[in-house]
């Protein structure tokens, strides 16, 4: 036999031996066929293979991807398909495989979800509507409540300041400041305590329509929990003390560091030992279709609630369990005792998250800190307000300047007192903040565990409150300056490759001095580094280090320990993990994460204008831009400070002819003064120029107008108008297409002229419309819209480009990424959302 011959024999052998492949079935074949037709045309390709790969051999990228879902859930011949299972199964064939033996939906008849998304529960029977008498009624209460709460500031701030310019000496005048300043600290943190229980008593879990008179108990409630100025003292042992009071059930040795206020304090249960981190939402209450639904919050004895985090009604966390970072439960569920959950909707974790040893902190230790920290408070600080409170009337009353004729001294000394303040402070906080911190930090090696509560714990808590300065952040961010800045704190950032746009606008830490971006990184907006772990007894400092060469999506969490290395794409609210393999050179989307491809070839449009010999000449003109824009904040910013320093100018100077009531007009007119301030300034900054859809590279002239546009005008000032028909009015002055009867707990829109909300929507706490997305050095933006009825729950994203039909809901802590097309009256949930029936097929249902 030849060889030729020999080796034929062993192939036929070897044929014989192998199992018979099993025929291709041909309804997946099928369903592979139409996939594959449906995207090329979605795409304007010729032809598309069922084994082609969605993004390395055709280069589509999630918006495309999010059109074809849409397009798919729109041939009832075809199995549901999310932005999950396209990166799950990147080809035609893949995804046919995977979904179409899928378990078909319940048949009709079969519960569906109730309002809240609890499947099997009973639907509730719906509150009476109520109309435009009630809204208007709501409305002309909750200003009068606002004139009644500005006319007894104004009362007491007269009072206190004839009785304490009535001293005889600077002792005299010092423990003056101080019997005023604990009065007036008393009587504010007892009047929420108050006007809870005379209003309402115990909370308990019902329903009730946004805009009766309910809910306007329910709103002046709220808005006077969160305004205590005990909500300060998130952290400290104070905190629980001041739940406790309102009627939540807080047991021994709880650590609350989230200032995130719950409204519904009866429905709150905190057992022994339990922690909730700092950006955690759990106020035992949201609303659905114009409906404030309320229902209980359970944490079990030594649960630990990590950051970035939302807690729904009606949901669980048992004794010892902990729920990660970037998750969310969602109304029903329940963590068992001692497991570790995480994503959202959060499921059992693959492996356990790092924990703090504890240390001794006793009930002495934390009775300690809490009275140290109250009689420095008022022994301290509130004098020192009060202080200056009264040597600035005294300058405004010295002379009557206005009385006396002289108008223009009195502004011109104004001028001159603001501009000092105002940029000397500016100066100042940045000379404190190289220095103070730095000093500080000696005391608190990273590494070692230490005791709450005690002096490396005060001490870390000063690190952390004076360098996270929103003002700063903001005014150096979306420019070649924030990095300078960062590394002036004591950010970690050599070699820095600057692209003008290294980070955003909002960044913060735990310590400036393990924080660590490596080379090429970029930064979108709103990263929180957590380089401090804790229990509910103590805290350890470790380096957070972000590796190069990354990008960093929106609103992300990072975790020290976080395992991913260079060449990163992490997406907006990814939940980064925290186990497993090192990731590189990959993408990480959604809660739990799954990988994605770290780039597509929409994204590298303008990579040409990142290098080259035009590099330095077009990051000069940026930079001169940011420049303008960074001017042009300062300035406005002032103005506004000098205005209301000469309105209360002037109402002192009338104080001893009119009394308290021009101080009392004073602080009314403080708010509609800083609407139509902040609301004329950002007319005027798009006036030219209005945002519109863009796809353009960050050096070009458009983005950097939108960087001015995010800038410039404020929105802080936006959160004051929360749950009242009031903002509404103000969303559409802003530009916002807003439909009648909206009803808006705290959502944040980042281009206002590019959002349409139809009537009867319900915008819960913490959501956001965003209408944009930078991935490296592409900028893309897009109009989304809301059709009628729509409710975004609590903590929810949703992205640019997107269409939401009428009565759909989106669930709590959901992201609504790019390009998507939600059905009328479905319910979506999930990070990144999809239907709420693939929800349930894989947490296996509320447990």
């Amino acid at each position: 036999m030849t060889g030729q011959q020999l080796q034929e024999a062993v192939k036929g052998l070897v044929e014989e031996a192998r199992p018979c492949a099993a025929p291709p079935d041909p309804v997946t074949s099928a369903a592979a066929e139409r996939f594959a037709a449906l995207l090329a045309e979605v795409a304007h390709l010729d032809e598309v293979r069922v084994d082609s790969d969605f993004f390395d051999d055709l280069g589509a990228d999630s918006l495309v991807m999010a059109h074809f879902c849409a397009r798919v859930r729109n041939r009832p011949d075809l199995p549901a398909v999310s932005m999950r299972d396209v990166y799950r199964h990147p080809t035609a064939g893949g995804l046919a495989a995977a979904l179409v033996d899928r378990t078909p939906p319940p048949p009709p008849g079969t519960e569906a979800p109730s309002p809240s998304g609890l499947p099997g529960a009973p639907v509730p029977s719906p509150a009476p509507p109520t109309g435009r008498p009630h809204r208007v009624l709501c409305g002309a209460l909750q200003l009068l409540a606002f004139l009644g709460y500005a006319f007894l500031l104004a009362a007491v701030a007269a009072r206190g300041y004839e009785w304490i310019s009535a001293q005889g000496d600077l002792l005299d005048a010092y423990l003056r400041s101080v019997v005023f300043g604990a009065a007036l600290f008393v009587v504010l943190c007892a009047l929420p305590v108050i006007a809870k229980w005379v209003l309402i008593g115990r909370f308990t879990p019902r329903r009730f329509r946004v805009w009766s008179l309910t809910y306007f108990r329910f709103w002046l409630v709220k808005t006077l929990i969160r305004s205590s100025p005990l909500v300060l003292f998130a952290g400290s042992p104070l905190y629980p003390l001041y739940l406790r009071a309102l009627g939540a059930r807080i047991g021994a040795g709880v650590t609350i560091l989230s200032r995130s206020a719950p409204v519904c304090t009866d429905l709150l249960t905190v057992g022994d030992g339990a922690l909730v981190r700092k950006d955690a939402l759990l106020s035992c209450y949201h609303a659905v279709d114009g409906v404030i639904e309320t229902g209980p919050v359970t944490l079990g004895r030594g649960a630990v609630v990590s950051e970035v985090t939302v807690l729904d009604i009606g949901t669980r966390l048992g004794d010892g369990s902990r729920l990660g970072h970037a998750s969310s439960l969602h109304t029903g569920q329940t963590v068992p005792d001692g497991e570790h959950w995480h994503g959202s909707p959060a499921q059992p974790a693959d492996g356990d998250f790092p924990e703090v040893e504890p240390a001794r902190c006793g009930t002495a230790r934390r009775a300690v800190h809490g009275s140290l920290m109250l009689l420095t408070a008022l022994l301290v600080y509130l004098p020192l307000a009060v202080g200056c409170l009264d040597v600035l009337l005294s300058r405004m009353l010295e002379g009557s300047a206005v009385l006396k004729g002289g108008a223009t001294v009195l502004y011109v000394d104004l001028l001159v007192v603001t501009v000092v303040v105002f940029f000397g402070g500016l100066l100042a906080a940045l000379v404190v903040l190289a220095t103070v911190p730095r000093l500080l930090g000696r005391f608190v090696p990273p590494g070692r565990t230490y005791p709450l509560f005690g002096f490396r714990h005060t001490v870390h808590r000063m690190i952390v409150l004076m360098t996270n300065r929103k003002s700063l952040t903001r005014l150096f961010g979306d420019s070649s300056c924030i990095v300078h800045y960062l590394r002036w704190i004591g950010y970690r950032l050599s070699p820095v490759e600057q692209t003008g746009s290294n980070f955003g606008t909002a960044v913060k830490h735990e310590s400036p001095y393990l924080s660590r971006v490596g080379t090429g990184t970029m930064v979108a907006d709103g990263l929180s580094l957590m380089n401090a772990e804790y229990s509910s007894t103590s805290f350890r400092l470790s380096p957070t280090a972000i590796g190069a060469h990354n990008f960093l999506g929106n609103r992300i969490a990072y975790p020290a320990g976080g395992r991913t290395g260079d060449n990163c794409l992490l997406g907006t609210k990814v939940a980064v993990p925290v186990s497993g393999p090192l990731r590189h050179d990959v993408g990480l989307l959604g809660s739990p994460c799954f990988e994605i491809p770290r780039s597509v070839a929409r994204d590298s449009t303008f990579d040409d204008l990142k290098n080259g010999n035009g590099l330095g000449r077009r990051l000069a003109a940026k930079n001169r831009h940011n420049a303008v824009t960074m001017a042009w904040h300062l300035l406005t910013t002032w103005l506004f400070f000098f205005c209301v320093v000469l309105l209360f100018a002037l109402a002192a100077s009338r104080y001893p002819v009119w009394g308290t009531a021009v101080l009392a007009l004073a602080n009314a007119v403080v708010l509609p003064f800083t609407l139509l301030y902040f609301v004329l300034l950002e007319r005027a900054v798009t006036a030219v120029h209005p945002p519109e859809p863009l796809f353009c590279s960050i050096y070009d002239r458009r983005f950097w107008r939108r960087e001015r546009y995010w800038k410039v005008p404020s929105e802080t000032y936006l959160h004051i108008l929360d749950g009242t028909p009031f903002k509404a009015v103000v969303w559409r002055l802003l530009g916002v297409r807003i439909g009648a009867r909206v009803f808006d707990d705290g959502c944040h829109m980042t281009e206002r002229p590019m959002v349409a909300i139809g009537d009867d929507c319900t915008l819960n706490a913490g959501s956001v419309l965003q209408c944009h997305s930078q991935e490296d050095g592409t900028f893309k933006s897009d109009r989304s819209a809301l059709g009628a009825g729509c409710t975004v729950g609590v903590g929810a994203l949703v992205h640019y480009g997107v269409t939401v039909g009428d009565g759909a809901v989106l669930a709590a802590d959901s992201f609504l990424m790019k390009g998507e097309t939600v059905p009328e009256h479905t319910r979506w949930a999930g990070n990144p959302a999809r239907p709420a029936l693939d929800e349930r097929d894989e947490r296996g249902g509320a447990r």
